[in-house]
């Protein structure tokens, strides 16, 4: 068997098309840009650059980018005190505070300080409670929430299918469960959280019809940890030394993906999988709750396109 590949740049682009029709729509109907406002802290390269393709991305599609960069030296009360003037402002419908932080500054602290309206990481305590008891209007972390549309649109429906996630993060593991659990489009799973810490870890994999990973370590489930015919989605990004490369490095998933493909009937790569989703259902959240901030009951109009999608043309 050699796995069908999952694209993700292609799903990606679907996404964004539809994020900018919905985009001219609001503006057509309530004259109104969504606005996303990011915050990084520090120096970090890989967080600058994760900014500065999100900023991008927004600007692309037509909304409103606005960037705060602050330097690694500032004060938790600083940034909490920035938090706060952005949930005023009228014109920024979601806040993104670019993670992680410097060490003097509490993350939680910061993520609760934000507007669970605006929060478009879907990370608020509101916001991350609403979607474990099964809400459906509620924001989703972009990375779960981009699974989930990788395998509506290329015709593997969880529903009714046994879901195995590996990884319990805030991130990605507990919102992908809570989301394969719910009930209706994307939902209705059967689901089976496992992570570092389980026991004969490939007994557990092996009966997943759809395995999503999330575990954080290069080509931590390989061949044998795989059931013939499942689907593997690849949420991991490791960087991994390779003198072969200009860069001295490349970057590798959480799966080892060649080998298997041999098993697996749909398999997402590393990179061009689950990262460019990330990136388009932010601005999908982005656009959605720009529509329920200005209109009571509006926000299911951005949500339209993505729930009509069926499977790959």
């Amino acid at each position: 068997m050699s796995a069908r590949l999952i694209d993700g740049n292609r799903i990606a682009l679907e996404v964004m098309e539809e994020v900018r029709a919905g985009v001219g729509g609001l503006h057509a109907e309530r004259g109104v840009v969504p606005g996303l406002a990011t915050v990084l802290v520090g120096d970090d390269p890989a967080s600058h650059v994760y900014v500065d393709m999100k900023n991008r991305d927004a600007r692309e599609l037509g909304l409103l980018s606005r960037q705060t960069t602050l330097s690694a030296s500032t004060e938790e009360a600083e940034l909490l005190a920035l938090v706060r003037r952005l949930n005023a402002e009228t014109d920024i419908h979601g806040i993104l505070v670019q993670l992680p932080l410097p060490v003097q500054i509490g993350e939680d602290r910061v993520l609760q300080a934000i507007d669970p309206a605006k929060d478009v990481d879907g990370f608020h305590p509101v916001n991350a409670g609403r979607l474990a008891t099964g809400a459906l209007d509620v924001p989703v972390p972009c990375t779960p929430q981009g699974v989930v549309e990788l395998l509506l649109r290329t015709g593997h429906d969880p529903s009714g299918k046994h879901c195995v996630v590996v990884g319990r993060s805030k991130i990605v593991g507990r919102p992908m469960a809570s989301l394969l659990l719910r009930k209706g489009r994307g939902g209705d799973a059967t689901v089976t959280v496992a992570h570092s810490r389980t026991p004969e870890l490939g007994k557990v994999t092996r009966r997943a019809d759809i395995l999503i990973v999330a575990i954080g370590r290069p080509y931590a489930v390989t061949r044998d940890m795989v059931k013939p015919g499942a689907v593997v989605v690849d949420v991991g990004v490791n960087r991994i030394d390779d003198p072969s490369r200009k860069t001295g490095y490349r970057l590798v998933g959480d799966v080892a993906f060649e080998e298997v493909c041999e098993v697996a009937s749909a398999i997402t790569p590393v990179p061009g999988g689950v990262g460019p989703m990330t990136r388009a259902l932010l601005m999908s959240n982005t656009l959605a709750a720009a529509w329920a901030l200005t209109a009571d009951g509006a926000a299911h109009q951005v949500r339209k396109p993505m729930e009509d999608a069926g499977a790959e043309r």
